[in-house]
């Protein structure tokens, strides 16, 4: 989540032939050198499994440690009149976007991640409006909350509780969302374009949303309901109803979360399973060097309780005890002779005196729709210090004993993912993430922004008055360590 801005990655720009765009920064929150023990990590996830899966199941995960570093991301929203800057966490695994009011009464005052905390400020902005108890939005179902109307007040409020036992209450505000507009060739200077959205005030926290240390201004729910960002400005034709990312994994991170779908000759899609309140896929089957691991596919069905999810906002990946044991030992069987097995703190480790590609086995997620997706071996290993004069690297997923197996950072850094909700599937191919992307907005015809760089048509300033009425966000991202 924070701390510590490195140097801007990439500028997103805008074909304007028919296209606006527009950007925001993701930021890396703790320094590389920084190193989070994996129980942390594990009970920071299991907090944001207890909210990301409330009323499926509440994952039970066992604690090991990590030294490594590990990455979660979050982006800055300028929102009311006068705009307002704040830090919000990036989240799949919800759906509205939620900021700390004035008004909260036990709201974090500070942070230690090294960014200022802004409160939204319902009389301050010219145009917030409260959402009333009439409004439909009131009744609109949202994941892991429960809607409430204060008749008194006719304000729509909502409350989230976690399986953690922290929690955050407010009510719904109406507002408007900014965004910079690039157009033009050669480049105009940005220009500031505004939508109106609904968006949680929150006035009440509790548990670990108390705390300082990994304090920032709310939540940015990128999930598939009806409140999420994404649809409120897909359903009025403001943006295309996908958005993609492509998170760089190593050095200083950095990557590019884009309202749009990104164009790559070399992606594979799978439908996503229908009527999930997550993004659920269907995993069929594990392969390692090419040879199918002895799993019942049955593991990997959704249910209640079961199934497989991808989420960019968990850090680690966990897979479902049946599929875990298999994948470990095929892993241990291919590396027998190159590697010497350890034990870090609970975790299957090898001490190697090479490259890790030179020795270790790609692993295949073999999903429905014929989509592989290829892990190499920094996908599926964490890097853990030295130990008797060699490299030790540990198996990164962790072990699920019974429940729904999440596809983290560890597994889709380095790579292009889309979600295109306007077709119900995710797509993804591996990826430099520090080079440029082609992103395409769907009419009658493909037309593509070249991030990274500005690529504008010369005849574009000709075309500015009659513009696409539907737009792509850019967010051109900084990323901040955890």
């Amino acid at each position: 989540m924070r701390c510590c801005i490195p140097t801007l990655l990439a500028v997103i720009a805008v074909l304007v032939s028919a296209v606006h765009g527009t950007f925001l920064p993701l930021e890396r929150s703790i320094p590389l050198s920084h190193r989070t023990e994996v129980a942390e990590l594990r009970a920071r996830d299991r907090a944001r499994h207890a909210r990301m899966l409330s009323g499926i199941v509440d994952l039970t995960v066992q604690g090991t440690s990590d030294p490594n570093t590990v990455g979660l991301y979050y982006t800055k929203v300028k929102m009311g009149t006068p705009p307002k800057e704040f830090n919000v966490q990036i989240d799949t695994g919800s759906d509205i976007l939620w900021v700390n009011c004035n008004t909260c009464s036990n709201c974090p005052q500070s942070s230690e991640l090294g960014i200022e905390l802004n409160f939204f400020d319902t009389v301050g902005s010219s145009t917030a409006a409260l959402v009333s108890c009439a409004d439909p939005i009131c009744t609109t179902g949202v994941q892991g909350a429960s809607a409430e109307c204060s008749t008194r007040a006719n304000q729509c409020s909502y409350s989230f509780k976690y399986g953690d036992g922290s929690g955050t209450a407010g009510y719904y505000v109406s507002d408007a969302l900014y965004f910079n507009l690039i157009v033009g060739q050669p480049p105009l200077p940005p220009v500031n374009s505004s939508a109106t959205i609904v968006f949680g005030c929150s006035i009440y926290q509790s548990g670990d949303l108390t705390k300082t240390d990994k304090a920032v201004d709310g939540i940015f729910g990128f999930g598939p309901g009806a409140l999420s960002v994404v649809s409120q400005l897909s359903s009025r034709g403001i943006t295309p109803k996908v958005f993609s990312h492509c998170l760089k994994g190593d050095g200083d991170g950095g990557g590019i979360l884009v309202l749009g779908e990104i164009k790559e000759s070399s992606i594979v899609y799978s439908p996503l399973v229908p009527s999930q309140p997550h993004y659920n896929l269907n995993l069929q089957s594990i392969a390692v060097n090419g040879k199918l691991l002895p799993i019942n596919p049955a593991v990997f069905a959704t249910s209640n309780d079961r199934g497989t999810i991808v989420d960019c906002g968990t850090t680690l990946a966990y897979l479902v005890q049946e599929a875990y044991d298999p994948l470990v030992t095929a892993i241990t069987t291919a590396v027998s002779q190159s590697a010497q097995q350890t034990n870090s703190k609970g975790s299957q480790c090898y001490l190697v005196t090479t490259s890790i590609g030179d020795i270790f086995p790609l692993v295949s997620l073999n999903f429905e729709g014929g989509a592989s997706m290829i892990l190499k071996p920094e996908q599926y290993l964490m890097y853990n210090g030295y130990r008797d004069g060699a490299e030790m690297w540990c198996i990164g997923f962790q072990n699920v004993q019974e429940g729904v197996s999440i596809l983290g950072d560890l597994v889709l850094k380095d790579k292009i993912v889309v979600y295109d909700l306007a077709h119900q599937r995710i797509g993804w191919a591996n990826y430099d993430c520090s080079l440029s992307v082609n992103v395409s907005v769907t009419t009658s015809k493909d037309e593509y922004i070249n991030g990274g760089q500005l690529s504008v048509n010369s005849s574009a300033i000709r075309v500015l008055s009659n513009l696409l009425s539907v737009s792509i966000v850019a967010l051109s991202l900084y990323i901040m360590l955890v």
